[in-house]
Protein backbone atom coordinates (compact mmCIF):
# COMPACT_ATOMS: atom_id res chain seq x y z
CA UNK A 1 0.00 0.00 0.00
CA UNK A 2 1.33 3.14 -0.92
CA UNK A 3 0.98 6.33 1.03
CA UNK A 4 0.77 9.92 0.09
CA UNK A 5 0.92 13.28 2.21
CA UNK A 6 0.71 16.83 0.82
CA UNK A 7 1.66 19.82 2.18
CA UNK A 8 2.23 23.35 0.89
CA UNK A 9 -0.74 24.33 -0.17
CA UNK A 10 -2.50 28.36 0.83
CA UNK A 11 -3.76 31.09 -0.64
CA UNK A 12 -1.38 33.42 -3.03
CA UNK A 13 -2.32 36.14 -5.15
CA UNK A 14 -2.01 35.75 -9.16
CA UNK A 15 1.22 36.26 -10.17
CA UNK A 16 2.66 34.59 -6.84
CA UNK A 17 4.39 31.02 -6.81
CA UNK A 18 3.58 28.43 -4.18
CA UNK A 19 5.60 24.87 -3.59
CA UNK A 20 3.98 21.73 -2.98
CA UNK A 21 5.78 18.89 -1.56
CA UNK A 22 4.56 15.13 -1.06
CA UNK A 23 6.25 12.88 0.87
CA UNK A 24 5.94 8.78 -0.10
CA UNK A 25 5.97 5.68 0.84
CA UNK A 26 5.02 2.35 0.45
CA UNK A 27 6.54 -0.57 -2.23
CA UNK A 28 8.91 1.06 -4.82
CA UNK A 29 7.18 -0.68 -7.67
CA UNK A 30 4.19 1.28 -7.13
CA UNK A 31 6.18 4.95 -7.13
CA UNK A 32 8.04 4.67 -10.07
CA UNK A 33 5.44 7.51 -11.22
CA UNK A 34 4.41 10.19 -9.35
CA UNK A 35 2.52 12.99 -10.27
CA UNK A 36 0.45 15.74 -9.72
CA UNK A 37 -3.50 16.01 -10.43
CA UNK A 38 -6.00 18.64 -9.53
CA UNK A 39 -9.48 19.25 -9.21
CA UNK A 40 -11.30 22.70 -9.58
CA UNK A 41 -14.12 23.65 -7.63
CA UNK A 42 -16.83 22.39 -9.39
CA UNK A 43 -15.27 20.66 -12.04
CA UNK A 44 -13.53 16.93 -12.43
CA UNK A 45 -9.77 15.97 -11.82
CA UNK A 46 -6.82 17.00 -14.53
CA UNK A 47 -3.92 15.27 -14.46
CA UNK A 48 -1.10 18.45 -13.67
CA UNK A 49 2.43 16.67 -14.22
CA UNK A 50 4.13 13.19 -13.93
CA UNK A 51 7.98 12.04 -13.39
CA UNK A 52 9.32 9.19 -13.63
CA UNK A 53 11.61 7.40 -10.77
CA UNK A 54 14.45 7.98 -13.64
CA UNK A 55 13.40 12.10 -14.32
CA UNK A 56 11.27 11.76 -17.29
CA UNK A 57 8.45 14.95 -16.93
CA UNK A 58 5.33 15.78 -18.84
CA UNK A 59 2.99 18.22 -18.13
CA UNK A 60 -0.33 19.45 -19.18
CA UNK A 61 -0.75 21.99 -21.58
CA UNK A 62 -2.28 24.77 -19.31
CA UNK A 63 1.21 24.44 -17.17
CA UNK A 64 4.11 24.48 -19.47
CA UNK A 65 6.65 27.27 -18.31
CA UNK A 66 4.88 27.91 -15.58
CA UNK A 67 4.91 24.56 -13.32
CA UNK A 68 7.87 22.46 -12.56
CA UNK A 69 7.38 18.58 -11.63
CA UNK A 70 10.83 17.48 -9.40
CA UNK A 71 11.56 15.04 -6.48
CA UNK A 72 13.92 14.15 -4.41
CA UNK A 73 14.48 10.48 -4.21
CA UNK A 74 16.68 9.98 -0.52
CA UNK A 75 13.70 12.11 1.07
CA UNK A 76 11.13 10.19 -1.22
CA UNK A 77 9.31 13.70 -1.46
CA UNK A 78 7.89 14.82 -4.92
CA UNK A 79 7.60 18.75 -5.55
CA UNK A 80 5.37 21.40 -7.75
CA UNK A 81 6.79 24.46 -8.26
CA UNK A 82 3.89 26.44 -9.36
CA UNK A 83 4.68 30.62 -10.33
CA UNK A 84 3.20 33.05 -12.36
CA UNK A 85 0.17 31.59 -10.75
CA UNK A 86 -3.54 32.63 -12.24
CA UNK A 87 -6.92 32.01 -10.67
CA UNK A 88 -7.90 29.56 -12.85
CA UNK A 89 -4.64 27.37 -10.84
CA UNK A 90 -6.99 27.30 -8.09
CA UNK A 91 -7.92 23.68 -6.76
CA UNK A 92 -7.36 20.97 -4.65
CA UNK A 93 -4.25 19.57 -5.65
CA UNK A 94 -3.57 15.81 -4.99
CA UNK A 95 -0.42 13.78 -5.34
CA UNK A 96 -0.30 10.23 -7.22
CA UNK A 97 1.73 7.65 -7.63
CA UNK A 98 1.76 4.98 -9.86
CA UNK A 99 3.51 1.79 -11.74
CA UNK A 100 6.05 2.94 -14.48
CA UNK A 101 3.89 2.35 -16.89
CA UNK A 102 1.40 4.89 -15.99
CA UNK A 103 4.07 7.94 -17.03
CA UNK A 104 4.40 6.87 -20.69
CA UNK A 105 1.34 5.58 -21.53
CA UNK A 106 -1.57 7.55 -22.75
CA UNK A 107 -3.40 7.11 -19.53
CA UNK A 108 -1.11 9.27 -17.43
CA UNK A 109 -3.78 11.66 -17.32
CA UNK A 110 -6.48 8.91 -16.35
CA UNK A 111 -7.22 8.83 -12.76
CA UNK A 112 -7.45 5.25 -12.51
CA UNK A 113 -4.46 3.20 -11.48
CA UNK A 114 -2.92 5.91 -9.36
CA UNK A 115 -2.74 6.05 -5.07
CA UNK A 116 -3.94 9.02 -4.15
CA UNK A 117 -3.13 11.40 -1.30
CA UNK A 118 -5.68 13.30 0.56
CA UNK A 119 -5.28 16.40 -1.08
CA UNK A 120 -4.30 20.03 -0.29
CA UNK A 121 -6.03 23.10 -1.20
CA UNK A 122 -4.12 26.17 -3.82
CA UNK A 123 -6.11 29.62 -4.49
CA UNK A 124 -5.26 32.14 -6.21
CA UNK A 125 -7.25 35.26 -6.35
CA UNK A 126 -6.82 38.29 -8.36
Amino acid sequence: QVHLVESGGGSVQAGGSQRLSCTASGPAVNRNCLGWFRQPPGKGREGVAVITSDGLTTYTDSVKGRFTISQDNAKNTLYLQMNSLKPEDTAMYYCVAGPMFKCYSGSRWDSIGYYWGRGTQVTVSK
